[in-house]
């Protein structure tokens, strides 16, 4: 059971509520963690804000979900990994690629340098090697890349906790992460 309780469009305040609107709008739903940080129109609109500049950066739908299950591989995050789960197969990830992901592992070598930085700064705490930005660069991704994957992790490490915090109730076809071996 969730520590804290999701609102809906009805009972959340007014700010809240509109947002709300706009997930809905969007998703067509308003999954359980968007309606859990409806309980601070200020957290849900922070975070929809960086979710949504990110969303909208150079990176492609697919590595943004493929980060996304390596995060919540590394975290233990069984609802992301089961929210992006849903989302990757709809950005057209294979099911066999994600299985993979979530243990920070891709078929295609310029992904697994994405996911290899991603993990390291999980398990690094942002400490990462040089070496794995010259990796990055020589696989092919920009400076620009490389912060928007760092901020696609830092985004996904604010679920992750955030739902480790509430015990968000999943709402998708629910899908375990493996254990943590990160951090």
């Amino acid at each position: 059971m969730a520590r804290i309780a999701p609102l809906t469009i009805e009972t959340a305040e007014s700010k809240a509520a509109e947002l709300l609107g706009n997930v809905k709008a969007s998703l067509g739903m308003v999954p359980n963690i968007f309606g859990t940080m409806a309980n601070s129109s200020a957290l849900l609109e922070g975070y929809l804000g960086l979710s949504g500049a990110l969303g909208s950066a150079s990176l492609s739908a697919q590595l943004n979900e493929q980060i996304a299950l390596t995060v919540a591989g590394a975290n233990t995050c069984d609802y992301c990994a089961s929210a992006h789960t849903t989302l990757g197969k709809m950005a057209g990830v294979s099911d066999e690629e994600m299985a993979r992901n979530l243990g920070g592992l891709s078929e295609d070598p310029r992904t697994q340098h994405a996911l290899n930085f991603a993990r390291e700064i999980v398990a690094e705490r942002g400490r990462v090697n040089g070496a794995t930005l010259d990796n990055l660069r020589e696989a092919g991704f920009a400076d620009q890349q490389i912060l928007e994957i760092f901020g696609q992790v830092m985004a996904n490490i604010f679920t992750n906790y955030f739902n480790h915090l509430a015990d968000t109730e999943i709402d998708f076809p629910v899908v375990n992460a493996p254990t943590a071996t990160a951090a």
